[in-house]
């Protein structure tokens, strides 16, 4: 039997309230690569007339976490950012997001962020990362591509880190000699 939405969401749920949270968010991750992998669910959510923008398949209740489907136009690249306090697990369905992602290099008692890139890399149709709290990182989408992003609560109601280049810079990667 196909893995579906609902197993998906139970499993999320169980994962949530039975172990500390990064051991459940890379737990989730790998369950969310199994319903990436169910073609009728993937045909189901996303298709070529789906719109831009996002959309919430599921919210639960009882641990907050949701997950949204989100189709993002080619040619999308989004700023550095974190989730705050909370979670986010990126799953493609179709197409690829390259990924980067940072760390602060001065201190956080200052106003203005200094972020130096640590990693980068692409997940393809069928891949999913888990970002726990305050990972800053950022999304590129050169073609269109339809994704699932699984949150731990509405993330438009907290407090993130947002990169402003008026505000913030980026520095190159610190060579260890």
């Amino acid at each position: 039997m196909a893995y579906e939405l609902a197993d998906f969401c139970a499993d999320a749920h169980r994962a949530l309230t039975s172990q500390p949270l990064l051991p459940a968010l890379d737990d989730i991750a790998a369950r969310l690569r199994a319903l990436l992998a169910n073609p009728a669910f993937v045909a189901a959510t996303f298709d070529d007339e789906t719109p831009v923008g996002k959309r919430e398949l599921y919210h639960d209740p009882e641990t907050d976490f949701y997950v949204l489907a989100h189709v993002q136009a080619p040619g999308k690249t989004g700023s550095p950012h974190s989730h705050g306090s909370s979670w986010a697990i990126y799953g493609n369905a179709r197409g690829f997001t390259e990924m980067t992602e940072y760390r602060r290099v001065n201190d956080a008692s200052e106003e203005a962020s200094v972020l130096e890139k640590s990693d980068s890399y692409r997940l393809s149709a069928g891949e999913s990362r888990a970002y726990g709290p305050d990972v800053i990182h950022s999304t590129a989408h050169p073609q269109k591509a339809w994704v699932l992003r699984i949150t731990g609560t509405d993330l438009d109601h907290l407090p993130r880190f947002h990169f402003r280049k008026s505000r913030d810079r980026m520095v190159e990667a610190s060579s260890s000699a």
